[in-house]
């Protein structure tokens, strides 16, 4: 099939591994924003381009404190390279001024403005017209081995602060999505993220945000040893295990999903910071990569029965803490954006 025969869903690169793992006076310092959009501007597949980029609001990149004609600056340099904004990362971790969902009373504050104030840029760059969709991204912005000191009131937490996350986003028109990635407690396995949006019971405000690097550990259960779905000892050419074990979990989460991440992982984990133990990102073509990445993109956007039933308006490739010289190189771009177009290609609409 030709990747130009489907026009949805639309195609996105990510801001984020700019700063994702990067860290100033390194042979890695961060990468800005504008480059981001310069390599995002100039990848082409057979005359097919990116179609929009996911933003990070952070600063260096995004402030979360942007004022409207800020936001409106943004707009004009991201519409004038032909491409729009779609899904917005909300910066709810201590660090970046946000603090634990199940914390203290004043860390749980401090999560809900974050999300506030991300709702509000989410509004204002739809109002101002270049944000045509996308979801405000959340996680828990606590440790697996914080959570594991009270499971079962630790959930209780996160769920109720994410019930007050969804009511701010629907005073301001938002939808907020939850992303898998093991090191977040209570939504380090795809038994327990299920139990949490269970909880929250907000499915058409909060929902998931499926990563298909991430996602791939929840079938190995790091982190969560009791909830795997491969055996210890895998032998990973054992295809149909695998398929066995990503249609069981995609099954519980797809009702879920409201954004989707193309992405390719080795099946190794990688700690830094506050991410213990999460999915090494690595690029498409990577020798060592365990994902058939349109085969198994398919059992996020396709029904049971194959058929293309999704309302997944955008993809979006997630890669972090690549070295800046595979990030200057346009040719990671280019192979990036083929293997999006291989996704629509197999799963897209008209």
């Amino acid at each position: 099939m030709c990747p130009q025969d489907h026009a949805h869903p639309k195609l996105h690169n990510a801001a984020w591994p700019g700063l994702v793992g990067k860290e100033p006076g390194t042979d890695h310092p961060p990468i800005g924003l504008d480059e981001m959009i310069d390599f995002t501007a100039a990848a082409r597949v057979d005359g097919v381009g990116f179609d929009g980029i996911d933003l990070f609001l952070c600063a260096p990149h995004v402030d979360i404190d942007s004022t409207k004609d800020d936001l409106k600056a943004l707009a004009e340099k991201i519409g004038s390279r032909d491409l729009v904004i779609g899904s917005l990362v909300a910066p709810v971790w201590e660090p970046t001024g946000g603090g634990s969902a199940m914390g203290s009373d004043s860390e749980r504050a401090a999560f809900l403005t974050q999300v506030k104030k991300a709702c509000r840029i989410a509004r204002d760059l739809r109002e101002i017209g270049i944000r045509p969709y996308g979801i405000v991204r959340i996680d828990s912005a606590c440790s697996v081995s914080g959570w594991q000191e009270d499971p079962e009131g630790n959930q209780r937490k996160i769920a109720e602060t994410f019930r007050q996350a969804a009511d701010i986003a629907e005073d301001h028109g938002e939808r907020l999505a939850a992303e898998g990635e093991i090191c977040w407690g209570g939504m380090h396995s795809w038994k327990r993220i299920v139990e949490l949006l269970e909880l929250v019971d907000r499915p058409k405000t909060v929902g998931f945000q499926a990563d298909m690097a991430h996602t791939l550990l929840y079938t190995m259960g790091y982190n969560a040893p009791e909830d795997r779905l491969l055996p210890e000892g895998y032998d990973w050419n054992d295809r149909a295990a695998l398929d066995e074990a990503y249609a069981t979990m995609t099954a519980a989460l797809r009702p879920w999903t409201m954004d989707f991440h193309v992405a390719q992982n080795d099946a190794t984990v990688f700690g830094s910071g506050s991410h213990d133990k999460t999915g090494r990102h690595c690029l498409p073509k990577d020798p060592n990569g365990k994902l058939d990445i349109a085969h198994f993109a398919g059992s996020w956007l396709n029904a049971p029965a194959g058929e293309t039933g999704h309302t997944i308006e955008h993809l979006c490739w997630d890669g972090c803490m690549f070295p800046n010289d595979v990030m200057e190189n346009p040719g990671t771009w280019n192979d990036i954006l083929a293997a999006m177009l291989d996704v629509r290609a197999a799963h897209g609409r008209a």
